[in-house]
């Protein structure tokens, strides 16, 4: 194995300089559980490792409304945080089934999103709450919408001299529903996942958003269907036809854990029982 420069910034502008200094050359390592097994494995030989756990990015708050997470938040964190049960029933339970205990208490929810993997269970939940990320590089920060920053399987715009710091969502008013489906129970990377959240007037829907992952090459959020129950009664009739509205927006491909048909079928009944969870209606 070649040898490997590491550096352990104390603080973010640390570690923003250096990033700058080393241009493309830094792998940043934060829990690891993805990164690792990629060296393991010889998928990736990395010039310099950057661990980011010393940045002080592990915290969990609200800020007026606002639901502000760091980087380096666990997994873990997430999934027993009291403030995440109340603000986003979604976001905890996805964190709870984002795999095994281990695996949720060094996996961080930076790390979720940075890796852009289409499958990844935290980004759906995120997506439906209009979750930003501050990205911070020698220039200062700017906001991205969680919604534009993938361009593809493992491709972010995140530029090679910046540092994802922060995720931000606005509280959500109404409920949100988190599925996922797996090859088995726990334990296991999604076939399918999907999240929804809806303000409901009464019967009739207020708002709405939809996401899925793991049936395209990024995860997606479902506008048209959305569109397509704002303003409705939710009903089975109204629910049924909206997730079929949904499935048709996904583009998901054939891989060792499911085919393409077989996503577009299971995608179907999974928004289903979303929306009728999220509305409280029996279908």
């Amino acid at each position: 194995m070649k040898d490997i420069q590491y550096f352990a910034p104390a603080d973010v502008g640390e570690a923003v300089k250096l990033l700058a200094e080393h241009g493309g050359r830094v792998t940043i390592l934060a829990g690891g559980t993805d990164l690792v097994p990629k060296i393991n494995y010889y998928e990736l030989s990395p010039d310099i490792l950057m661990y980011i756990g010393g940045l002080s990015l592990d915290y969990i708050k609200d800020e007026d409304g606002t639901l502000v997470i760091g980087a380096t938040t666990s997994t873990a964190k997430l999934a027993t945080s009291d403030l995440v049960k109340e603000k986003a029933a979604a976001l905890a339970r996805a964190a709870r089934l984002s795999g095994s205990v281990a695996t949720r208490t060094s996996a961080t929810i930076g790390g979720n999103i940075a890796n852009a993997s289409p499958a990844a269970d935290l980004v759906t939940p995120l997506l439906v709450m209009d979750a930003e990320l501050r990205l911070r590089g020698p220039s200062g920060e700017r906001v991205v919408a969680l919604k534009d920053f993938f361009t593809g399987p493992g491709e972010t715009v995140l530029r090679p001299d910046e540092l994802v710091v922060e995720v931000a969502m606005p509280v959500p008013r109404g409920n949100t529903v988190f599925l996922k489906l797996g090859r088995r129970k726990a334990l296991t990377f999604a076939v399918v996942n999907v999240a929804v959240w809806l303000e409901l007037d009464g019967e009739k829907c207020r708002d709405a958003r939809i996401a899925l992952g793991s049936v395209a090459p990024t995860p997606v959020r479902c506008l048209a269907a959305e569109a397509l129950i704002r303003g409705k009664r939710l009903d089975k009739t109204s629910i049924v036809e909206c997730a079929a509205a949904a499935v048709a927006e996904t583009h998901p491909i054939d891989d060792q854990r499911a085919s393409a048909w077989y996503r577009r079928k299971a995608s179907a009944p999974l928004v289903a029982r979303a929306l009728a969870q999220a509305a409280g209606v029996e279908i």
